[in-house]
C-alpha cells in the first residue's frame, strides 16, 4: 500500500517543490486553477471574476506543499465571498449536472447521448438533436437534478411526439425495448458489389446503436486463408468474376450467376457461424455483404431465438450505378478504376438475381438511391417489424 502511495504521490507532482497538491481524504491531486474557474461559474459565478479568485487563491496557496480540501474551499470563499448560489434562491442547475438514475451507478445526463438514442426514432440526426436540446430545457428549467432513466424515456417520447409525430415516437420506444433484448436483432443486408451496402450498414447500427457490424468480406478473406484455390476456387475472386476461376466441369450455363452462387453457398457457411455466436452471445448484429443470398441461407433456425432482419439492397438506376463506380475509383487510389467499371455488366446481371430473388422469398429492397432516405427506410423497416412481431405496448415499455 505504501508503494502505491508513494506512486501517486509521484504522479501527481508531489516531486515538484513549487506544486501545492489538494488533500482529499487518501488522494491527493495537484492545485489547478481551471477547476476553481469551473467550480465557481457553476455556482454563478462570472468567468471574469472566477479566474481572479483562482489567481488570487494560487498566490495565497504558494510555498504551501499540501492543503486540504476544506481549508482550500475556506480560502476561496473568503477571496470570492458569498457565492451566489448562497446569496439567493438555488439557481437552475447545468445539464452535466443533472444525474441518470435507475439502472446501477447513475450517469451525467448527456444531450448528445440522448440525441443519438433518439435516431432509432428514424428521424434526420438534426432533429433529434433539436428533441434533445427541448427536454436538457426543460429539465434544467424545472431544477431537475436527478432524473430516472424510465422518465427520461418517457420525456423524450412525449417529445418526439409532440415534435415529430406518433409513429416516430413509437419507433423510440421500440427500440428502446431492444437495447437489453431478451434475444438478438440480427440485421441482414444483402446485395449486389458497389450497392452501398457497407456505408448503410455502418450508419444504421451506429443509429440504433449496435455496436457489432461485419461484412461478408472478412468472413471470404478469412476463408481464403484457410481454402486453397484448389478447394474452393470460387472465394479467391470476386463476386463478379468467380466463374473465371471455377474449372469448365463445374461452369453453369449462367456462368456469371453460377460462379457468384457457388462462392456466396461457401461463404454462407461462415455467416452462419457468425449469426449463431452473435446468438449466443446474446449481441445484436448489422451485417452486409454480397453473399448474403435470399433463399441461399436457411434463417429458419434462427427465427425463435433472434429477430432476423433481412433486406435486399440495390441501386436500379444503372446510370447512377455507375456514377458510383466511378466516384469509388476516382477516391480511393488502391483500387484500380477499371475493376468496377469493367465488369458492370457482370453486376448488374448479379443484382437482376438479387431482386428476382428478394421478389421470390419475399425480402424487402431497399433502392439506394439516397444514403439517408435509405438509412431511415431500413431503421423503419427495423422497429416496423419487431412491432409487427412482437406488438407494441408503451405502457410495458415506459
Amino acid at each position: 500500500m505504501a508503494e502505491s502511495e508513494d506512486n501517486q504521490d509521484d504522479w501527481s507532482g508531489d516531486s515538484d517543490p513549487n506544486r501545492t497538491l489538494v488533500e482529499d481524504g487518501a488522494n491527493r491531486r495537484p492545485f489547478m486553477r481551471g477547476i476553481v474557474v469551473h467550480s465557481l461559474m457553476a455556482r454563478g459565478v462570472t468567468f471574469e471574476e472566477a479566474y481572479r479568485t483562482a489567481d488570487r487563491v494560487r498566490e495565497r496557496l504558494r510555498g504551501r506543499s499540501v492543503i486540504p480540501k476544506e481549508e482550500l474551499a475556506k480560502a476561496i470563499l473568503e477571496i470570492c465571498g458569498p457565492l451566489p448560489t448562497d446569496r439567493h434562491e438555488p439557481a437552475p442547475p447545468a445539464a452535466d449536472e443533472i444525474t441518470i438514475t435507475g439502472r446501477g451507478k447513475g450517469l451525467p445526463f448527456s444531450k448528445g447521448i440522448l440525441s443519438q438514442s433518439l435516431l432509432a426514432a428514424a428521424i434526420e440526426p438534426n432533429d433529434a438533436f433539436d428533441v434533445a436540446r427541448d427536454i436538457e430545457r426543460a429539465l434544467v428549467n424545472r431544477g431537475a437534478r436527478e432524473v430516472d432513466r424510465r422518465d427520461l424515456r418517457e420525456l423524450a417520447y412525449q417529445a418526439l411526439d409532440r415534435r415529430m409525430g406518433a409513429e416516430s415516437a413509437r419507433r423510440y420506444l421500440i427500440w428502446r425495448k431492444y437495447q437489453v433484448p431478451d434475444r438478438p436483432v440480427l440485421i441482414l443486408l444483402g446485395g449486389a458489389a458497389g450497392v452501398g451496402k457497407t456505408s448503410l450498414a455502418l450508419e444504421v447500427a451506429h443509429r440504433l446503436g449496435i455496436g457489432r457490424v461485419l461484412s461478408t468480406d472478412s468472413i471470404r478473406q478469412v476463408m481464403r486463408l484457410m481454402l486453397s484455390p484448389a478447394i474452393a476456387p470460387a472465394i479467391h475472386g470476386s463476386s463478379y468474376d468467380a466463374h473465371r476461376l471455377l474449372s469448365s466441369e463445374r461452369k453453369s450455363a449462367d456462368r456469371v450467376i453460377g460462379g457468384f452462387r457457388e462462392q456466396a453457398a461457401t461463404v454462407s457457411v461462415g455467416i452462419r457461424a457468425s449469426l449463431e455466436r452473435a446468438v449466443n452471445e446474446n449481441a445484436s448484429l448489422v451485417m452486409d455483404g454480397v453473399s448474403i443470398v435470399p433463399g441461399l441461407i436457411d434463417l429458419e433456425p434462427f427465427s425463435k431465438i433472434a429477430d432476423v432482419i433481412f433486406l435486399v439492397v440495390g441501386t436500379l438506376d444503372e446510370e447512377a450505378f455507375s456514377n458510383r463506380f466511378a466516384a469509388r475509383a476516382a477516391e480511393t487510389k488502391y483500387r484500380p478504376p477499371h475493376r468496377y467499371l469493367d465488369n458492370l455488366d457482370s453486376i448488374l446481371q448479379i443484382q437482376d438475381h438479387f431482386l428476382e430473388l428478394a421478389e421470390r422469398f419475399e425480402v424487402p429492397i431497399v433502392d439506394n438511391i439516397s444514403f439517408d432516405r435509405s438509412v431511415l427506410l431500413i431503421i423503419r423497416h427495423v422497429t416496423d417489424t419487431l412491432s409487427q412481431r412482437h406488438g407494441f405496448n408503451p405502457e410495458e415499455i415506459l
